[in-house]
Parts: structure tokens; C-alpha cells; sequence
């Protein structure tokens, strides 16, 4: 018994250590913070089906905030499409959302369908999502990383190619 717990506890420590604490600068302007649980909220696809993200525990969950006008948006969405969407769409244990920031769906559609991009992309009227995580007046482009138990893990600002490359080992570590 003592081995399998000291086992376990092993197993759970380097898990957790494959998590990189980062520090989030304040200029990227969240106001949710790194061990936080995610804020309940409900997303509605461009198809019109509602995600509650609630019932997205149990699943590694990447959140990716959006906008057509965003040319830096446009830079990294078809790396997260190459490299994290066309890598996990068919882990269970996986779920991506882009959240398009105050557009109405057919441009939200349209936008979809000019970088291009497959994953899901959802409504955030007036950034009703948006701004339960980051202030008013923040820039748009950024990814929130969410874990199993629906705590905030890792999240991004901008398009850096060394943040892009962390951010996928997060994903990663978290679905081993």
C-alpha cells in the first residue's frame, strides 16, 4: 500500500511539474489568474449549438479568442489549426473553441472560411465571454488552456512563436 501511494504521489508530482508556471505579465490585461477555475459561461457555435463549459470538465480545454478584424489572429489561427486542431479533433479528452469577439455569425462564417479554419468558432455578443477574462479595452488575440478540473493552466498573448511552442507541451502534458 505504502508503494503504490508513494507511486501515486510521484505520478501526480511530475505530472504537475509538466505544467510550466508562468508568470501572465500585466500587460497582457487578464483579469483571471493561472489555478483559477474557468468562469462558468455557455457558448453558442456558428452551427447554433450551445457548449456550457461546465460540462466541458473532464476534457483539456483550449479556448482561443478571436476576430476577424485581428490581423495577429489571423497569423496563428492556422497554426493552431495545423498544429493543435488537426493533432486532437479526435481525442475525446480535447475540446477547442474560438470565440469570435461582438461579430455577427455570417461574418464570423465568412472569416472561417477565408483563413481557413475547421475547429469551432462560437458568438461572443457585446464580449460577454470575452470580458469575464480580460479587461475592457484588452487586446482580443490570446488562448486560455483550461485542465480537467476546469482550472486555468496556461494562457497566451499575441502570437510568439516560443508562448505557441509552450502552449502545445501544455496540451500535450495535460492529455498523457
Amino acid at each position: 500500500m505504502k508503494l503504490l501511494t508513494f507511486t501515486f504521489l510521484l505520478l501526480a508530482f511530475a505530472a504537475k511539474a509538466q505544467t510550466p508556471v508562468k508568470e501572465i505579465p500585466a500587460d497582457y490585461g487578464y483579469i483571471v489568474k493561472i489555478g483559477q477555475q474557468v468562469p462558468d459561461f455557455t457558448m453558442t457555435t456558428t452551427d447554433g449549438k450551445k457548449v456550457q463549459i461546465s460540462d466541458l470538465k473532464g476534457k483539456v480545454v483550449m479556448l482561443q479568442f478571436t476576430a476577424s478584424w485581428c490581423s495577429v489572429c489571423r497569423k496563428e489561427m492556422p497554426h493552431i489549426e495545423a498544429d493543435i486542431w488537426n493533432k486532437y479533433k479526435n481525442n475525446p479528452q480535447f475540446a477547442l473553441y474560438g470565440i469570435d469577439l461582438d461579430e455577427p455569425k455570417a461574418k464570423v462564417e465568412k472569416f472561417a472560411k477565408e483563413i481557413p479554419v475547421t475547429y469551432p468558432l462560437t458568438l461572443d455578443p457585446k464580449g460577454g465571454i470575452f470580458y469575464q477574462f480580460a479587461e475592457k479595452g484588452a487586446g482580443v488575440i490570446r488562448n486560455v488552456i483550461i485542465d480537467k478540473t476546469g482550472k486555468i493552466v496556461y494562457m497566451t498573448r499575441l502570437y510568439k512563436e516560443e508562448e505557441f511552442q509552450e502552449m502545445k507541451e501544455v496540451i500535450a502534458n495535460l492529455l498523457k
